[in-house]
């Protein structure tokens, strides 16, 4: 259950609970892990299973590093017979329509199917919206479900089609290079026509990236097996990115909040552990029972806190 950006580490995305393309479907990565071989805080290597260690498991399913050294995951698979996907770019002064077609398509979309939007604004580049998809099925049924996008029209670009699975990481093309970046990202309660007027109120500028994930699906109904990650009640993420060069660190870390506070009744404070950004700490990503007993199992398994996360639960 890959997430968008291929420069990730399996294993760090997967220990922080993982929402990726195949989300919707098959809700965190991390509760399909099926085992982990580990070396503990004394140095003993050992596998961890639900059978042969069920709080260890539960841990390490979602609530990050810091209770273990994890040098291998098993994973449950699934089968992907076909995936579409792809990106479609339309000119800045589309960004209306392209939301409106957003909140109809996400408000009926089939689990198999994960539509993100984006207010981009590359540097040097004129400013843009965005729609990037992945359907789990035939290019057929796809094309169906995203008629809305083809009534759109005028688009610059549009590379929709037949997707390996190994490309996954090329439909949001994030980079994968090291860059002086800011990031923060928050959870939302909804999306109506109230909050888009917030959203488009204003330039990106001076970030590069607006962005709203539809989330929902399994996210929001986690198994009897699940793991420390629990559920997602919310239904989109908020993420905003930009440049973290020293003379635009200021300025982009003014803009996210700006949109934060306009988006105040929207937003539920909770957020996704592997999006918490420096400064926050894993309160935000646990319920008050789960980060309790996730420190209560840190404390009996790494009592001199050799493992430290760089969101640490006892932080």
């Amino acid at each position: 259950l890959a997430g968008s950006a291929p420069g990730v580490s399996v294993t760090g995305y997967t220990l922080g609970g993982g929402v990726g393309w195949f989300s919707r479907r098959y809700g965190f990565a991390s509760d399909s892990v099926r085992a982990f071989e580990v070396v503990d805080a004394d140095g003993r290597p050992g596998r961890v299973s639900a059978e042969s260690d069920p709080e260890l498991f539960w841990a390490l399913r979602g609530g990050g590093g810091d209770f273990a050294l994890v040098t291998a995951l098993e994973l449950e698979l699934y089968p992907v017979p076909v995936l579409y996907g792809g990106r479609v770019i339309w000119p800045q002064e589309r960004t209306r329509e392209v939301y409106d077609a957003f909140l109809e398509i996400t408000a009926e979309a089939p689990r198999d199917l994960s539509v993100w939007i984006n207010r981009l604004q590359p540097p040097g580049a004129p400013p843009m919206v965005t729609l990037d998809l992945a359907y789990l099925g035939e290019p057929a049924q796809a094309e169906q479900l995203l008629a809305r996008v083809d009534k759109l029209g005028g688009a610059l670009f549009d590379s929709r089609g037949v997707v390996p699975v190994a490309d996954l990481g090329a439909i949001a093309a994030e980079p994968t290079d090291p860059a002086p970046s800011i990031a923060r990202a928050e959870l939302l309660t909804g999306l109506d026509a109230d909050a888009v007027e917030l959203l488009l109120a204003k330039p990106v500028e001076p970030l590069i990236n607006l962005q709203i994930r539809h989330l929902g699906g399994a996210l929001a109904e986690p198994g009897a097996g699940a793991g420390a990650s629990g559920a997602l009640a919310e239904p989109y993420l908020l993420g905003l990115v930009g440049l973290g060069l020293p003379h635009m660190a200021d300025a982009t870390r003014a803009r996210q909040a700006e949109v934060v506070a306009d988006l105040a009744a929207y937003v539920s404070g909770r957020k996704p552990y592997t999006v918490l950004s420096p400064g926050e700490t894993a309160a935000k990503s646990f319920s008050a029972g789960t980060l309790a007993r996730l420190r209560e199992i840190k404390r009996a398994r790494d009592p001199h806190n050799v493992f430290r996360a760089n969101y640490p639960v006892l932080g």
